[in-house]
């Protein structure tokens, strides 16, 4: 069985076909090829594939129109579009369009080797990315959630009314009850379950070392910073933070 990467290619030049479809065999790759817009996309629909790179002109659609057809099918998949030499304006475009990147002609087959390898390994990565978030989500959503009692349905139904705002969220109750359990809920749930979740045990630190956890500080800041420290704050960007035991 042949599990090397895939790689679909629409070029509609026969030459430029040829040495694009070679170049990418030797790199390691598996290669199907189309030469009309129309038919790779249904080609993208019909199989998986790794990375995908298309012509920007070509007879039927252009490479703009492949590019957002394939990304309303699959937006993990990578797309490089191959421009004229000079055309900055189309390859702009492309990438405001959503392209990985793009190589102009006359191709540097080496360099087109390098932009798919690179391609493959961000597909392998979006991949991993997503399976990590499934997994987490089916870990610590609502569902895995046991709530038996008419009080801890109401939590679930809480933290399923709330996940999706931007609200800052009091969780109260005794230690060992689960709140931290609710807390990632809630960023599984939410917008923001793409992003990090941190938590802080604020009742760990004393105050001046809290500030410091909290919202970092620059190196030399004062005695002992021997070097830039980022802030859970900081490091929770798009993503939640919980702040644990703050009532200590």
């Amino acid at each position: 069985m042949n599990n090397n990467p895939r790689i679909l290619v629409i070029e509609d030049d026969p030459d430029g076909l040829r040495s694009v479809v070679e170049a990418a065999k030797d790199a390691g790759f598996e290669v199907a090829s189309a030469s009309r817009g129309e038919a790779g996309v249904k080609m993208f629909r019909e199989r998986e594939f790794d990375a995908v790179l298309s012509d920007l002109v070509l007879p039927d659609i252009d490479g703009v129109e492949v590019l957002s057809r394939i990304r309303k099918e699959d937006d993990q998949t990578p797309v490089i579009i191959m421009t004229a030499y000079g055309s900055v304006s189309s390859s702009v475009k492309a990438l405001k369009a959503g392209a990985y990147d793009y190589i102009t002609k006359p191709l540097d087959l080496d360099d087109l080797q390098s932009k798919l390898k690179r391609a493959v390994e961000t597909r392998a990565l979006r991949t991993r990315v997503s399976e990590l978030s499934q997994s987490l989500y089916k870990e610590y959503s609502v569902q895995a959630m046991v709530a038996q009692s008419e009080a801890m349905r109401e939590v679930v139904r809480q933290i399923q009314s709330l996940a999706d705002t931007n609200a800052t969220v009091l969780i109260q109750g005794e230690s060992g009850t689960g709140k931290e359990l609710a807390a990632r809920a809630l960023h599984v749930e939410g917008r923001r379950g793409r992003g990090p979740f941190v938590a802080v045990n604020c009742g760990a630190f004393a105050e001046n070392l809290l500030e410091s956890e909290l919202f970092g500080h620059e190196k030399g800041a004062f005695t002992g910073a021997i070097s830039q420290h980022k802030g859970a704050f900081e490091r929770a960007g798009g993503g939640t933070l919980f702040l644990d035991e703050i009532g200590d």
